[in-house]
């Protein structure tokens, strides 16, 4: 596999043209389903696996596990603020950054599945009561500048968890850890 290829297992993202109440509701099983789908192919691994970056110069599966609960956390958080204020600024965060803190480096991945089974209980709960108008509410991207509605953040975070379930299966893939 080439760099890139390791980098974006299953492509980058693209924002899909059209969205539809199917598409929507399969955005938001693929965020119910995360957490199961992503314990089921870490929990097994031991230390050594765990701390075997996906690709050269990448991060862990520790530490990728630990940036989708960082991660995860922080677009629930966008989410809430987008349905409660009109237009907000978010804050982003350096993710590389992170992903080198202690917690992110040598905690064991349990604390981090636990929060993703939690975050995405209580995030798939909102998902479902939003209305169509609610996921045209928008944010702003103060890096960018750019404005993303609720429907785009969705559809991304639902690429953003089979993109990362991707780095892992593609290395446990390579190794014959399965």
């Amino acid at each position: 596999m080439d760099l890139e290829q390791l980098k974006y297992p299953i492509g980058k993202f693209k924002m899909p043209a059209d969205f539809t109440s199917g598409s929507i509701n399969t955005f938001i099983s693929d965020i119910e389903n995360f957490p199961s789908l992503l314990r089921k192919e870490v929990e097994a691994l031991n230390n050594e696996q765990l701390d075997t970056p996906y690709r050269p110069e990448g991060w862990t599966i520790r530490q990728v596990v630990n940036h989708c609960a960082d991660s995860h956390m922080n677009s629930l958080i966008r989410f809430k603020l987008a349905l409660t204020e009109e237009n907000p600024t978010i804050k982003p965060y350096f993710e590389e950054r992170w992903a080198e803190l202690a917690d992110s480096k040598t905690m064991p991945v349990a604390a981090a599945l636990t929060m993703l089974d939690g975050l995405h209980t209580r995030w798939v709960v909102l998902l479902k009561a939003m209305t169509s108008a609610d996921f045209e509410k928008t944010f702003v991207h103060p890096q960018s500048g750019r404005i993303f509605s609720l429907k785009q953040t969705l559809a991304l975070y639902s690429w953003h968890c089979q993109h990362h379930l991707a780095h892992i299966t593609t290395l446990k893939n390579s190794r014959n850890w399965n």
